[in-house]
């Protein structure tokens, strides 16, 4: 079938953007990622500054080349709505930042808060494995996770960044590293071995997770599959799951409550994450995916 040139409407949403063109040609065999372009080009915007939605009924419509124009749901005469989304800044180098916070400060607090006297065998372990947790953190940002969006505010870099440094940072190692704290006592072998088997298995578990997540998406793409694997047919997210266990084990090895603090908002994120990322399996694969029970913690949430 032959393609024909569509003509959209164009309106700003929020702030206008400079020189946004009021109408806007494209042919219906153009990816709706040629629709970001031209805007992009015409407003001498970043791409991805740009949201696009129809006017129709709201509905975003997403920057990809692999998606005819014609295919979502705008035809010749439709309106579109163009919003400026403000500064951006990538994910990866977001979760390099945020992470960078406890990676270096749970090193620097362990060799200068414990002035009476050495570390404890339980600092030493709380300092090692946390270190190792978030290290593993920027190991695969930079080399494992394929991100669907290449961009996000950067607002958002200030907003994770203080969850990161402050509460996961300077809080729990300002508890844990210091003379008075219960890490600094002698260690309980009934909790300490049973806190590192729970730590040793949730971050094994998590990277096999992420493992299985990045063979889903090719490099620069942003499709999605249907995961199988180890811990998927408990949960949605058992890279949530195996999350929560290596934190409930760093809370046994440091006897804290920042580091149960940290968790506790932590996996309160995570949940609100895992039952976003069901809800969107369903609508997305429909009967092609088992639906499931609980999305994080089986028989729990």
């Amino acid at each position: 079938m032959a393609s024909k040139t569509l003509t959209f409407s164009v309106r700003p949403r929020g702030k206008p953007l400079h020189k946004l063109p009021e109408e806007l040609s494209l042919s219906s065999a153009s990816s709706s990622s040629d629709l970001y372009t031209q805007l992009a080009s015409s407003t001498k915007t970043s791409i991805h500054r740009l949201r696009i939605t129809k006017g129709s009924d709201g509905s975003f419509i997403p920057n990809t080349s692999s998606r005819p124009v014609s295919d979502t749901g705008l035809r010749d005469g439709s309106s579109i709505y163009v919003k400026d989304l403000g500064p951006q800044i990538s994910w990866r180098l977001v979760y390099v930042l945020e992470y960078l916070g406890p990676l270096l400060i749970h090193p620097l607090l362990y060799f200068i808060l414990p002035s009476s006297s050495s570390p404890s065998f339980l600092q030493t372990l709380s300092c090692t494995f946390i270190t190792l947790h978030f290290l593993k953190r920027e190991l695969e940002t930079l080399f494992l996770h394929r991100f669907s969006s290449a961009t996000m505010p950067l607002f958002n870099l200030f907003k994770n960044s203080a969850h990161y440094w402050l509460l996961a940072g300077l809080n729990i190692a300002y508890w844990t590293y210091s003379s008075s704290s219960p890490a600094a006592g002698d260690s309980n072998p009934w909790i300490t071995w049973p806190s590192v088997a729970l730590y040793v298995v949730g971050e094994l578990g998590n990277l096999n997770t992420h493992l299985v997540l990045r063979s889903l998406r090719s490099s620069g793409g942003n499709e999605r599959g249907i995961p199988h694997g180890f811990g998927f047919g408990l949960v949605t997210c058992p890279n949530y799951m195996f999350e929560t266990l290596a934190w409930i084990g760093i809370c046994g090895l440091t006897w804290s409550l920042a580091s149960v603090l940290f968790a506790t908002v932590a996996v309160g994120q995570m949940a609100i994450w895992a039952q976003k990322r069901e809800v969107r399996y369903r609508r997305e694969f429909g009967g092609k995916y088992q639906k499931k029970r609980s999305v994080m913690l089986p028989g729990l949430w």
